[in-house]
């Protein structure tokens, strides 16, 4: 069975869908199942906001996407030209091979991907702040200067 999120091989997360009674004619055996708890989580947001929409009588919210996401999809856009160019502008799109379908895709994909990383990873973020831990240290051999018997030039502290 797949997960219903990312489609990878569901393995042992699932939810059962309560919403009827057992001899209620609408309860139908729902095959939610799932990856992972992450997945899992996803799916409860997912469902959550169709549910509040559907009770409020209004269409699905869209993925605001922030600043740093809009600039890295107008940056995909050279790398689809590239991809599209190497194909032929005249092709329509209809007329695309799967092949040249997936290099359009690759291109465009890696492209975000790399700029998403370039952007999180030049920010220092390693990993979220976890409350009552300690700080990190960044260099864990900072408090370790002059302190080193093998190096020249500098004086040993205690013992002979």
């Amino acid at each position: 069975m797949k997960c219903w999120i990312c489609s990878r091989e569901a393995r042992g997360f699932g939810i059962t869908d309560t919403r009827y009674a057992i001899g209620d004619a609408r309860r139908y055996p729902v095959r939610w199942v799932f990856c992972s708890k992450r997945c899992q989580d996803a799916f409860h947001r997912f469902y959550s906001v169709r549910v509040e929409a559907e009770r409020k009588d209004e269409e699905l919210p869209m993925i605001d996407a922030t600043e740093f996401e809009q600039a890295a999809m107008r940056g995909c856009l050279k790398a689809f030209g590239s991809a599209a160019g190497e194909i032929g502008y005249a092709k329509p799109l209809g007329d695309y091979t799967e092949a040249d379908a997936l290099r359009v895709i690759d291109a465009i994909v890696t492209c975000f991907v790399n700029a998403m990383a370039d952007r999180y990873g030049s920010t220092g973020f390693n990993f979220p702040p976890v409350r009552g831990l300690a700080e990190v240290v960044q260099d864990p051999f900072s408090d370790l200067k002059n302190d080193l018997p093998w190096e020249e030039g500098t004086a040993q502290k205690g013992g002979a």
